[in-house]
């Protein structure tokens, strides 16, 4: 589905990451982890492209297409989506109406109101979010758990290959990422990936990730199936002193 090969991305000039290699399968869940202001979430904006991340060496490959000069417009389309960790409020935009508009870029075709009405009823019947939600104003007045039920339902309607969840569980209390992990547990299928960026090991208690990458000062430390997550749990990051970055 996606693959990364010796990524170096600089932002305002300062080198964040460094010789990423990455691997990403159709049909299985990802976590990236690591302390905050490691490089996590500028991995993720740079796969969606966004334009204050300069790639400097290396390609990013989609579907064996090599997208690392199309626009971020582009790339959805292709079928990528990200998920914002502080997703923004649009007052005087309803969620219905930017969702809507969304669907007609990706589709690159106006999709008929009654059939949207039909797809939005649908994906909100499957994810147990009521009617009322869908004619409030984008993230206006939201709660942390109401904002990332809106990004999963967004995701949901979009259909996307990839879906990059940048730290969706910052922000909730234990109920509520319950609440969004068992969201993305029934939108997640056999023809997409999921890319969790986390530093906390608890989403991963709820949803079961295939293979778990750890990034330390922008580059990809140590990498390992679910008890590597779980050893983090129990560590935490401090171990992370001690890992050579020369080494691979």
């Amino acid at each position: 589905m996606l693959r990364i090969k010796d990524l170096y991305v600089e932002v305002e000039e300062r080198e964040i990451l460094k010789q990423i290699n990455l691997e990403i399968e159709k049909g299985k869940i990802y976590a990236v982890m690591g302390p905050n202001g490691t490089g996590k979430s500028t991995l993720a904006y740079t796969i969606a492209g966004h334009p204050r991340y300069k790639v400097n060496k290396g390609n990013i490959l989609f579907k064996g297409k090599d997208i690392t000069n199309l626009s971020p417009t582009e790339r959805a389309r292709l079928g990528i989506f990200l998920a914002f960790q502080y997703p923004i409020g649009i007052p005087g935009v309803t969620v219905a109406s930017f969702l809507k508009t969304i669907i007609n870029i990706r589709k690159g075709e106006n999709i008929s109101l009654s059939k949207f009405n039909r797809l939005l009823k649908e994906k909100m019947s499957i994810l147990e979010i009521e009617e009322d939600f869908a004619r409030r104003y984008l993230n206006d007045g939201f709660s942390g758990g109401e904002k990332k039920k809106c990004e999963i339902l967004q995701m949901a309607l979009l259909e996307p290959d990839l879906a990059i969840l940048d730290e969706i569980d910052s922000g909730l209390d234990v109920d509520a990422l319950k609440v969004v992990a068992e969201s993305i547990k029934r939108i997640f299928n056999s023809n997409m990936s999921i890319i969790i960026i986390t530093h906390y090991s608890r989403i991963l208690n709820y949803i079961e990730p295939n293979f778990v990458y750890v990034m330390k000062n922008g580059q990809i430390v140590a990498s390992g199936g679910r008890e590597l997550a779980n050893f983090i749990e129990g560590n935490g990051y401090e171990w992370l002193e001690g890992v050579d970055l020369n080494v691979r």
